[in-house]
């Protein structure tokens, strides 16, 4: 997390700075996104506020105070309720029509990777659904990637000269829908552009 805390004041300048990012976040509209939402590891709301605009209320949660604090500012809808806790240890105190998450997945260790479906599951309704959107393959070509590691991670550096390794895995959309698969899960993860994958899931039917 302590890249995450330090990096907060970064984080809406890498919009700033890629079209194809701006233009991914009207991907929004054509998602399922409805009723009450649970948006996990919402950073400084960037998609906080896009949510708000599809849903009936909004529950952003995220482990940083610095990142809360900017989506809170950015934040104008009275719907949205800022949670802060560690996401792989949180657990919901009740359910959701949908579950999103944006460049989240991929900073999730693969060891980790089924307790976390299982909080999502437990945490939608009976036709609930997840939908999240992440890097995708390519994007490892502007990373530092780190060998060796016991889980994949790259290297980052901040704009004060700072360093940190982070969990960082790139899905290929094919692999990731059959991961989902093999965890009981019904989903669709497909390219968009050459950089981002977008994921529509349904739980498995005995997770309720």
């Amino acid at each position: 997390m302590a890249v995450v805390r330090s990096r907060a004041p970064e984080y809406d300048r890498v919009y700033a700075g890629r079209e194809d990012l701006r233009e991914l976040l009207a991907l929004i509209d054509t998602l399922p996104v409805t009723g009450d939402v649970l948006e996990l590891a919402c950073g400084t709301g960037r998609w906080t506020q896009a949510l708000a605009a599809r849903a009936r209320s909004v529950t952003a949660v995220d482990a940083a105070p610095e990142v809360l604090a900017i989506a809170r500012e950015q934040t104008v809808s009275q719907m949205v309720q800022f949670i802060q806790a560690d996401v792989l240890a949180w657990r919901p105190p009740r359910r959701y029509d949908t579950v999103f998450f944006a460049f989240w997945l991929s900073h999730v260790p693969p060891s980790r990777v089924p307790d976390f479906w299982d909080t999502v599951a437990t945490a939608l309704t009976p036709h609930g659904k997840a939908i999240f959107i992440d890097n995708g393959p390519a994007e490892a070509a502007g990373e530092e990637v780190l060998a060796d590691q016991s889980a994949p991670a790259v290297r980052r550096r901040l704009n004060d000269g700072s360093e940190y390794r982070i969990v960082k895995v790139f899905h290929d959309a094919r692999t990731l829908a059959a991961g989902l698969a093999a965890l009981g899960w019904s989903a669709r993860v497909q390219p968009v552009g050459d950089n981002f994958i977008v994921g529509l899931a349904e739980p498995p039917a005995d997770s309720g």
